[in-house]
């Protein structure tokens, strides 16, 4: 047949048909492997799951056992308790004064104390005034206390002459009449010897200004501030320096109504040593401490703060006395007090940390559990209370707050 070269078989590459068929077969291939395949593989692997998960072990159901809270206890045990109270203040000198120019001139010389923070003891130079004038003055008054000295020899001498010369006319009974004081002199005599005491009296005015041109310490004592020098002019009453007294020092201390409860204080008037007071104060790097004593209270109570100053009295605060040396107490220091207070007998010391509410806390029993007690305060602190009632020696504290604690509750104790 015409066109059949190949043993009776069409010619695909003649034949349409076979064209046909050939290009659809590949076009079925193509969609399976890209499409078909897919989506087969991933519905088995559906399945497959579903069979896992369906037949897989059920999963122990064991309850959550809850952890016990790990706190902090301490063991109560009582003790001797002496009651201490705190208070802060500033260091003052006992006595100060402003030193005043008590006549005028110009300043001649200075001490070399004479300088702010400069050290003097009781009567010591301090500063000198130009004394001419006031030598000058006592001078004067010497002249005429001997003025008036002579006059009083003058009209003694006279008045026993008009004596001696009234008796004469007596005995020549040339008068009858009584002598007056007039005729024996006595009023000129009583102005002279008035006389002679108004001239002792100027000059003793005259000697003390001239002493009072020296300037002497009125006490052992320190200068805080100097208002005066060498060559200036000062007039009366014109200040010169501002001074204190290293004796004693002062701190006033604030004591509320609640702290008169636990220490004892003087009696109004009274300088008696009822309390003693340590004072405390950062120097540098290092915290030092001065004994002190409380001898007296101010006796009312400041209407502002409502709170009562006492005073704690420091001896010899720059220690200018002192065989061992000592951090001095300077004036002006802030400083932090303790005031030995009244004997409180055996307590129990618990950390305020520990207090649930108004007067409880909470035990620990000793399967671990917590159990409340009511106690009795006897004072609250900042940081510590004292309680008498309630506690047993021995019994363990919580000292962990837990605002939601119940009675029969576990816990995990730490012991501090």
């Amino acid at each position: 047949m015409p066109g059949n070269t190949s043993g009776g078989f069409p010619d695909r590459d003649t034949n349409p048909e076979l064209l046909d068929y050939s290009g659809t077969r590949q076009l079925l291939h193509q969609m399976f492997s890209k499409i078909l395949l897919p989506l087969l593989l991933i519905v088995g692997a559906i399945a497959i799951t579903g069979v896992l998960i369906a037949k897989r072990p059920e999963a122990a159901q064991d309850p959550a056992v809850p952890v016990p809270l790990l706190v902090s206890s301490t063991v109560a045990r009582r003790e001797a308790v002496t009651h201490m109270v705190d208070s802060q203040g500033e260091v003052k000198p006992r006595t100060e004064t402003t030193l005043m120019a008590e006549v005028s001139g110009q300043i001649q010389a200075v001490s070399p104390a004479f300088v702010a923070g400069g050290y003097f003891k009781a009567g010591d130079v301090l500063l000198r005034i130009d004394p001419r004038n006031y030598e000058t003055q006592v001078k004067r008054a010497l002249a005429n206390v001997a003025r008036a000295r002579t006059q009083i020899a003058t009209e003694n001498a006279l008045a026993g002459y008009a004596v001696e010369d009234w008796e004469r006319l007596r005995e020549l009974r040339a008068t009858t009449r009584t002598a007056s004081d007039l005729t024996l002199r006595r009023p000129q005599l009583a102005q002279a010897v008035a006389e002679l005491e108004s001239s002792e009296a100027d000059l003793k005015k005259a000697e003390d200004d001239l002493a009072r041109a020296t300037i002497r310490a009125p006490y052992a004592g320190m200068v805080r501030n100097k208002r005066a020098d060498v060559g200036q002019f000062v007039s009366l009453g014109a200040p010169l320096a501002e001074i204190f007294a290293v004796d004693y020092a002062e701190v006033r201390l604030p004591l509320t109504q609640i702290d008169l409860d636990y220490i004892d204080i003087p009696e109004p008037g009274s300088e008696s040593l009822v309390s003693e007071v340590t004072l405390f104060a950062t120097i540098g790097q290092t915290r030092q401490a001065w004994s002190a004593e409380l001898v007296r209270t101010e006796g009312v109570f400041d209407a502002t703060t409502r709170v009562l100053y006492g005073v704690a009295r420091v001896e010899d605060p720059y220690a200018l006395n002192q065989e061992q040396a000592r951090e001095p107490l300077r004036i002006g220091t802030f400083v932090t007090a303790q005031v030995t207070g009244r004997d409180g007998g055996l307590l129990f010391v618990v950390p305020r940390v520990a207090l649930s509410g108004t007067d409880r806390l909470w035990l620990i029993d000793k399967e671990d559990r917590l159990q409340a007690t009511q106690v009795s305060i006897v004072r609250r602190l900042d940081e510590r209370l004292y309680i008498d009632e309630g506690l047993q020696d021995g019994d363990r504290i919580c000292l962990t707050p837990l605002p939601s604690a119940t009675a029969g509750m576990q816990v995990r104790v730490r012991d501090v």
